[in-house]
């Protein structure tokens, strides 16, 4: 069991909103999470997994349920498969406000939920639970197997390759056959897979709707809808290219992540280090890998950002706080890393005042008053002085 970074404010929310939900790809250990901190609970709590008809039963009248256990925790897994119980619990939670009454786990974002937000504003928050980051199983794994097995923890903690390759494949087979479908995706399995595949071909790279349009054989705008379906499921990230009033010709297109390492890897066939090494994808592997691991821990008004000119000027990963850029970070598998005359623009463009280039292990020192090389172990301490990650 690792212990999970947002688990202190999980606890204070429980404390002060009448409902909690926690939101997170599937298997990433939201159950696990939620029982483990209410095994202790001075309040009897009922836990109920709505992807069990027997569950689902026991919900047939749900308003006599839920005043029948008003004084109790009431659990809900997997709460996207009951989003008519919203507009009740906030009739519930009106009339009795009481804190940590409701906790709502579920494997879809807000957008997703059938109005949730708007049905439960002011009664509810909303925490994200990522794959397992490097500081929360750094005692255990180094960063390598980190990387290449990713952060779900059943998928990380098998005992060989092999077994790692059969969870991986059932845990893409079940999300493309039955928990997209489920979510609301209208679209094929192989195509489905297709997709993903795709964007973990081109992890880091800009998003070209059209390219995979062409490549699907389906319209541009099914494209879209897909794309979106995957990064409100939790399953990619689409980082924004950042806009400054400087006049320069800007790239528009956001780049694209497939979230969890491990996954990326496994859709491309990538399932041991001496293949990863090798592959073309390595660089980009890498740049997705960090930039999960940054982007999962980055504080509520801290918002992430590339940036990218058409002549070139360049850099992974800007993190704005207040619309104006914080600090950068420009990503390089090399113990032995170089600003490039691109890099060098894009500092200048942005006006910033420390850029870090992160690294497998080098570590420590700096290319230049402005720019300091940080290994992925040790950037945290950094970037924690930057006031940009939660607290």
């Amino acid at each position: 069991m690792f212990e999970r970074s947002i688990q202190s404010l999980l606890e204070t929310s429980l404390r002060y909103f009448p409902a909690v939900a926690v939101l997170g790809p599937r298997q990433v250990g939201k159950t696990t999470l939620v029982k483990t901190l209410l095994q202790h609970s001075t309040r009897e709590v009922i836990y109920l997994d709505l992807e069990y008809f027997a569950d689902q039963n026991r919900l047939s009248q749900p308003d006599l349920f839920f005043q029948a256990n008003q004084d109790k925790i009431v659990v809900l897994d997997e709460i996207q498969r009951m989003p008519q119980l919203f507009p009740l619990l906030r009739s519930l939670i009106d009339q009795h406000r009481t804190p940590g009454r409701f906790v709502l786990l579920g494997s879809a974002s807000p957008d997703l939920l059938k109005n949730s937000s708007e049905t439960l504003a002011g009664r509810i928050v909303y925490l994200e639970l990522a794959p397992l980051h490097l500081l929360e199983i750094q005692a255990q794994y180094g960063y390598r197997d980190h990387w290449l097995r990713g952060g779900f923890p059943d998928a990380l903690q098998v005992p060989n390759e092999h077994i790692w390759q059969l969870w991986m494949d059932s845990f893409i087979q079940t999300y493309v056959q039955r928990d997209l479908p489920d979510l609301g995706l209208s679209a094929p399995a192989s195509t489905v897979r297709n997709l993903l595949t795709m964007l973990a071909g081109i992890q880091g790279g800009q998003l070209n709707y059209s390219d995979l349009a062409r490549s699907l054989d389906l319209s541009v705008i099914t494209v879209q809808h897909y794309i979106s379906f995957l990064e409100n499921a939790y399953l990619i990230r689409r980082l924004p290219p950042f806009f400054v009033n400087i006049g320069k010709r800007l790239v528009k297109a956001p780049k694209v992540f497939v979230r969890d390492s491990g996954l990326a890897h496994r859709l491309l066939g990538l399932d041991n280090f001496n293949a990863l090494s090798g592959s073309a994808s390595l660089g980009g592997s890498w740049e997705g890998y960090v930039v999960q691991q940054v982007v999962s821990r980055l504080a509520q008004s801290v918002i992430p950002y590339y940036y990218r000119t058409q002549n070139g000027a360049e850099l992974d990963l800007i993190l704005v706080k207040g619309g104006k850029p914080v600090i950068a970070l420009e990503i390089r598998y090399s113990n032995a890393p170089k600003l490039t005359r691109g890099n060098t623009q894009a500092i200048m463009d942005l006006g910033l005042e420390q850029t870090l280039v992160v690294t497998p292990e080098a570590d420590g020192y700096w290319l230049r008053k402005d720019v300091r090389v940080c290994s992925i172990q040790n950037v945290w301490a950094v970037l924690e002085e930057q006031g940009v990650l939660m607290s």
